[in-house]
């Protein structure tokens, strides 16, 4: 199985887009590759390539759906209780309509469908994610200040680029430290992995509401 984590920007945002390829076998994920400053086309073709090799999971961080008349959706509404109950802060789940997420969720819909129709010729799966989620959701309380500051401080990047070695995320280069943007791209990927294994089971999850929320929820 392939499992791609993809830390999605806006539309015009091409350069803080990091797309990551890990290959499960024996119980972990081995790093293959990662690509920087990608737009849509590449993200499908880069998709579409691993697909012609293996099954392929796809998490991606950002909103998938929007709430029909604005606001939270059910899943962001539980996910953020979920987050306060584990001493995160409620600030990192925004509805996908708010002023700031809209050009976010626009791509995230838009890439997520031209996904599915990949996924009509090749076996592709796709569930959203939240990197941070992951990351806090699973370590012990006393080193929960590094999902706290891993956005701003570089320290924290380095301690959650080691803690990945212990979920089994193996061969992962160096410079993975650099940018949040890569740490959550490589957090999605995590999250799509043990959402998909069945041997496995994510922490959190909210299932699939079609039509209007095609993709589950997890971290």
């Amino acid at each position: 199985m392939r499992v791609i984590g993809i830390d999605l920007a806006g539309p015009s945002n091409h350069k803080d887009t990091v797309l990551t390829i890990f290959d499960q076998q024996s119980g972990q994920l081995n790093f293959l590759n990662l690509i920087r400053n990608i737009g849509d086309l590449d993200i499908l073709k880069e998709i579409e390539a691993q697909s012609q090799l293996d099954e392929v999971v796809i998490g991606i961080d950002a909103p998938l759906s929007y709430e029909d008349g604005g606001g939270d959706r059910l899943g962001d509404k539980l996910l953020r209780q979920y987050i306060v109950s584990i001493g995160m802060k409620p600030g990192s789940i925004m509805p996908p309509t708010l002023n700031r997420m809209v050009y976010l969720t626009l791509r995230g819909i838009k890439l997520s469908r031209e996904i599915g129709n990949l996924a009509a010729r090749y076996p592709i799966s796709i569930v959203e994610v939240h990197p941070g989620a992951v990351i806090g959701s699973r370590l012990l309380e006393r080193d929960l200040e590094y999902v706290l500051s891993y956005k701003q401080i570089l320290t924290a990047r380095t301690w959650i680029r080691d803690w990945f070695a212990e979920q089994k995320l193996t061969k992962l280069p160096v410079f993975i430290d650099e940018e949040s943007h890569l740490i959550d791209a490589c957090a999605a990927a995590l999250g799509a992995w043990h959402w998909r294994d069945p041997s496995l089971q994510p922490k959190w999850s909210f299932p699939p509401n079609p039509p209007l929320h095609p993709f589950g929820y997890c971290c």
